[in-house]
Formats: C-alpha cells, sequence, structure tokens
C-alpha cells in the first residue's frame, strides 16, 4: 500500500513538472507558429509515457539505486573490510581503499554506458559525421571518462583535499586540448560532458558521494558528498577529445606509412 501511495504522489509531482513543458511547445505552436501539431494523437501518448516512465524511475531511484549506493559506500569503507575482522590499525591511508576507487569506476564506466541521453547524441553524432564517429567509440570515451572522474572524485572525499584544485587543473588540461584539437570535436567534446549529467549517472553518483563523505570520519556530506558530478562532467571532455586526436594521430601514421611502403 505505502509503494501505490508513493507511486500516486510522485506521479502528481511529475505531472506538475512536465505541464511547464507541454504548455511552452503547445503554447508556441498554436500561438506563434500557428499551425496544428502533426500526430497529436503519438504526441499525446507520449507524454503520458513519459510521466509514467519519470514516475517509476523516480520511485526506482529511491526505492534502489539510492540506497543501494550508500550502502555500498558504508561497506567498501568499513574498517573490518579493509583491514580484516578483528584486525585493528591506527588509522586508514587513502591507498586501502583502492576498493572504493575500483567500485567508483566501475560504477560510472556502467552507469554512463547505460546513459539514455548519451545513446542519443552518439547516435546524432554518428549520423551528422557520416559514420566518421562511432557510435560505441564515443559512448565509450564518455564512459571511460567519467569513471576516471568518478574515481577521482572519491580519492579527493578520502583525502579531504579542496575540490576547486582538481577543477582548475581538469579546465587547465581542458584549454591545451581545446586549441588542439579538430575543430569539429570540440562542440561534441564540451556536450559529451554535460549528457553525464543526466537520469542514470546523477543518482548513483550523488548516493556514492554522499556516502563516502557520510561514512569516512572528519566529511561532512554538505562540503564533501558533492562535487563528484563536477567531475563527472569535466573528464569526459577530456577523453573525448583525447579520444579524437588519438585516431587522428592513427590516420596520420598509418597514412606516413602507406606513403613510405610506395616509396
Amino acid at each position: 500500500m505505502d509503494i501505490l501511495i508513493d507511486l500516486f504522489w510522485t506521479a502528481a509531482a511529475t505531472i506538475r513538472d512536465v505541464i511547464p513543458i507541454a504548455v511552452v511547445l503547445f503554447g508556441f505552436q498554436y500561438l506563434v507558429i500557428r499551425r496544428p501539431l502533426p500526430h497529436l494523437r503519438n504526441i499525446i501518448v507520449g507524454f503520458i509515457y513519459v510521466v509514467a516512465g519519470l514516475t517509476f524511475f523516480l520511485v526506482g531511484l529511491e526505492q534502489a539505486l539510492f540506497p543501494l549506493g550508500e550502502l555500498m559506500a558504508k561497506q567498501l569503507t568499513d574498517p573490518s573490510f579493509i583491514h580484516g575482522i578483528g584486525i585493528v590499525v591506527e588509522g586508514v591511508r587513502w591507498q586501502d581503499y583502492y576498493w572504493v576507487y575500483l567500485f567508483a569506476a566501475s560504477i560510472g564506466f556502467a552507469s554512463t554506458i547505460a546513459e539514455p541521453s548519451l545513446i542519443a547524441i552518439a547516435i546524432k553524432a554518428n549520423q551528422a559525421s557520416g559514420g566518421v564517429i562511432g557510435i560505441w567509440g564515443l559512448r565509450i570515451a564518455v564512459a571511460v571518462g567519467v569513471a576516471i572522474g568518478v574515481a577521482l572524485g572519491a580519492y579527493r572525499i578520502i583525502t579531504g583535499t579542496p575540490l576547486h584544485y582538481y577543477i582548475i587543473v581538469g579546465y587547465a588540461i581542458v584549454i591545451i586540448q581545446t586549441t588542439r584539437a579538430n575543430r569539429a570535436v570540440i562542440p561534441l567534446a564540451y556536450d559529451s560532458g554535460g549528457v553525464t549529467t543526466s537520469t542514470v549517472t546523477v543518482p548513483l553518483v550523488t548516493a556514492l558521494g554522499l556516502g563516502l563523505a557520510t561514512t569516512i570520519p572528519g566529511r561532512s556530506p554538505l562540503i564533501d558528498g558533492f562535487g563528484l558530478i563536477a567531475f563527472a562532467s569535466l573528464f569526459p571532455i577530456i577523453t573525448v577529445m583525447g579520444y579524437a586526436q588519438f585516431g587522428e594521430w592513427l590516420r596520420k601514421r598509418r597514412r606516413l606509412k602507406g606513403e613510405a611502403d610506395e616509396i
């Protein structure tokens, strides 16, 4: 019974959030453009699907993903897990949390691969480039960037080092890459960083950050628990431009090798 009540109130909140979008779209279509919408029935059915899907997704987040992410963080940072039951060690070094880093990288990679918005961007990029940009190549490049970013963010939470140091260095690398990367890939790389702040990645990464900040002594959930999303958005820009630069370097090398063979 509780789950049905939860579904009802979540559906009501979702409808309230979707209504402004519908008002803007239908308002511009009928009041500004002044043309009827084609396939109106399909659009209405689509809106119903959106509301239903968001409702079940949000309830699933609250019931499963958030608690699971926090539970995993607590278990992985438990001293009895790190050192073994019955073994007492004074203090815990950052190196002792290697399972946390591996879990953070794995959850960042897996959640990004499953990200619907990234799949859509990869398909559109593949179509716009005439097949030059591979769908799986782009998805893996973004996922690797998120994995590195989330693992580094977990390291920051564990060590308690200031967030802005990492952000400054990260964007310095992005600026350097931007000056040297192919102009065609720069907008795609910047958008790829934004796609990671979407439906699947954000809840899992946020739950992990809050779980780590809650269980590690001396950390504040408010100050240290957030910030992982910034890492998850920054590092895909680096990896996508790096992926494009590496691919361009390979093509040049093959072309030079082919010319050398002809000589």
